[in-house]
């Protein structure tokens, strides 16, 4: 038998050329794809961090400067006795976290449950004079609320059944 490999018949090697062409694509592919992706990841960052609303405490509530007309979310409870009517539907009354306290601005009506004492989330902008200008109030309440329509028809005495 002869044990030369020269004689012995060989799987077909493929061409140098062809490893080079694919390794071409691979890199277009890649150089066309990388760009793509940086640039998705970018304007959906761009788009996360315009619509971000933060929530801040009066005690953490940055300056007018910082804040540089921003809208943001302020959370605290309402300052018992804070509230005062004003003209056209504005209210005014205060936030406060115990540490510090924030006078909010309000130009709508208020929900139902808000009132004094009671927890409130406030979103708006911080004026330069330091007084929030609320666009929306919502009024927290805990796990033991019940609507007022629900809370009335308890009262109520039920129907006997057996009349």
């Amino acid at each position: 038998m002869n044990n030369n490999p020269q004689d012995s018949p060989a799987a077909p090697t493929p061409k140098k050329g062809v490893f080079k062409r694919r390794r071409q694509r691979r890199l277009v592919m890649v150089l066309i794809a990388l760009p793509s992706l940086l640039i998705a990841a970018a304007i959906t960052a761009k788009a996360l961090k315009s619509t971000a609303v933060y929530f801040y405490p009066p005690a953490e509530l940055p300056s007018p400067e910082i804040l540089n007309g921003r809208e943001v979310r302020l959370g605290g409870m309402v300052v018992e006795g804070s509230l005062r009517q004003g003209e056209n539907a504005k209210v005014m009354f205060a936030i406060t976290d115990f540490e510090k306290t924030v006078e909010v601005e309000y130009h709508d009506l208020l929900p139902p449950l808000f009132r004094d004492g009671q927890g409130v989330i406030v979103q708006g902008t911080l004026s330069p004079d330091g007084h929030f200008i609320a666009s929306e109030v919502m009024a927290k309440h805990d796990e033991n609320y019940m609507p007022p329509e629900v809370a009335d028809s308890l009262k109520q005495p039920s129907p006997d059944p057996t009349e």
